[in-house]
């Protein structure tokens, strides 16, 4: 197969970013802090424990805000605005760590010039990696093999996710004279036999199969297949790449054989994960109900002129194996205003002015904080819905109820990806998140969510 046609998938463009920061950061400080005599920078990296402490400030706090998101790391604008949160904010920190960062000098040009260094070196990198690395010079070719039917569905599916991922034709018995047509806005349609020769000219990386109609791979098709496989090209089926691309579960192309696609994670039955993370709950509920204590008399301020009701409201909610509960939240919309159930849409006339401001900062699901201390929600996990939602979507979605296999959450993967869902539609992607998670549960993936939901409040992108 030929090797001329460059690209690299989405955990190594993530490498490459966290890599070359962090290169690119110490070589800086390093020979400036030489070249100029300057101690500060010279200590900053000289010394493993205050070099550890650095990396690792940039690393969570470049999270935060962004800086690993392939989407915002291909976009100029964006790049430039989100490093200079990062820098300034991992600078702040790292001046105000005592101990294990170095003694602030007398000659504060150094500090200056610490910050300085840091930006040039990170925005000089970010920016030839978006006009080098993210141009269409790197977009990784693909051809899908599947139903003209199923075309737009499985290229959206996993284009919007992946900037670098390009479907350019489908594998099809179409007729000669469809031949190069574009079947699609913009995709070719390409026969069977023409397989091989289509994949070395237009110097295809990958084949994905879509199709689920055993029927629909011809002998002549796998034949072709069979040769592709033979000569190194990759072929993967379209669940398994729409996992790894999107974190989400397509429930829509899994059938009733269920534990073929979704292996339950080992961490829900983990003694020692569930002791730690219940201890952890306990902790952050406790200061999370510390900050409640904080903040209720100023809510109750607002929300007497504001909202004009009661403080609190509550709610029935399902939670884990099915057990519905009461959910506590601060009251964000008007009096009696679920008297119907009905989905929270974006501009809901039901709430408050106020309301939609603790909605946004998420400030209303503080004292949710007691269901977590009470064991009945966790901090990290499925959102909990109402009873009759539940019995809705699980008529229509299938493996809706299994989200109930562990408690509910403060917040949770579908949350930190997605918006509230408004329809039936973007109900489903929020249980492919949610499935996603129960599927690859672990302590990474619920310091992710922590570290995306800090920045959900951060960017205001509460609902």
């Amino acid at each position: 197969m030929p090797k001329d046609k460059i690209h690299f998938e989405i955990s190594e463009r993530k490498m490459i970013l966290h890599f070359v920061d962090v290169f690119c950061v110490v070589l800086s400080l390093y020979w400036v802090g030489f070249v100029f005599e300057l101690d500060y920078l010279k200590s900053s990296v000289l010394n493993w424990v205050h070099l550890i402490v650095l990396i690792a400030y940039l690393k969570i706090v470049g999270t935060i805000f962004e800086l690993y998101n392939l989407q915002v790391a291909s976009n100029e604008f964006q790049i430039i605005r989100n490093t200079i949160l990062t820098v300034t904010t991992t600078v702040l920190a790292y001046f105000l760590t005592p101990v294990y960062s170095p003694v602030l000098p007398s000659n504060r040009l150094q500090i200056l010039t610490f910050l300085v260094v840091i930006f040039l070196s990170l925005i000089l990198w970010r920016v030839f990696y978006v006009r080098f690395l993210a141009s269409k010079r790197f977009l990784q070719n693909a051809l899908l093999v599947c139903e003209e039917g199923q075309l737009d569905n499985l290229i959206s599916g996993l284009e919007n996710i992946d900037p670098h991922y390009k479907i350019i034709a489908y594998v099809s018995n179409c007729d000669s004279e469809e031949l190069g047509k574009s079947c699609s806005s913009y995709v070719e349609c390409v026969k069977p036999n023409d397989l091989v020769a289509f994949v070395k000219e237009k110097y295809i990386t990958e084949i994905v199969i879509g199709t689920q109609k055993p029927d629909s791979i011809t002998t002549e098709l796998y034949q072709q297949l069979l040769k592709l496989l033979e000569s190194g090209m990759v072929i993967r089926e379209y669940s398994q790449l729409y996992e790894e691309k999107t974190q989400r579960i397509p429930v829509q192309y899994v059938e009733r054989d269920f534990y073929r696609f979704f292996p339950f994670s080992r961490s829900n039955q983990n003694k020692l994960y569930l002791l730690v993370v219940r201890m952890l709950e306990i902790l952050i509920s406790l200061i999370g109900l510390f900050i409640t204590t904080l903040l209720i008399p100023f809510i109750f301020l607002v929300n007497t002129i504001a909202n004009k009701g009661s403080l609190f409201y509550t709610q029935e909610r399902v939670g884990k194996d099915g057990v519905v509960f009461e959910i506590l939240k601060f009251r964000t919309m008007i009096e009696n205003s679920e008297s119907k159930a009905v989905f929270t849409t974006v501009g809901d006339s039901r709430v408050t002015a106020f309301g939609g401001f603790m909605r946004k900062t998420r400030m209303d699901e503080f004292p949710q904080f007691l269901n977590i201390l009470k064991g009945e929600m966790a901090v990290v996990g499925p959102r909990p819905e109402r009873p009759f939602f539940v019995k809705e979507l699980a008529e229509i979605m299938p493996f809706y109820e299994t989200r109930h296999v562990i408690k509910p959450g403060l917040t949770g993967w579908a949350q930190v990806n997605y918006s509230y869902g408004e329809t039936i539609e973007e109900s489903l992607i929020k249980l492919q998140y949610d499935l996603y998670y129960i599927k690859h549960r672990s302590f990474y993936l619920d310091f992710n969510i922590a570290l995306k939901t800090i920045t959900t409040v951060l960017f205001y992108r509460g609902q």
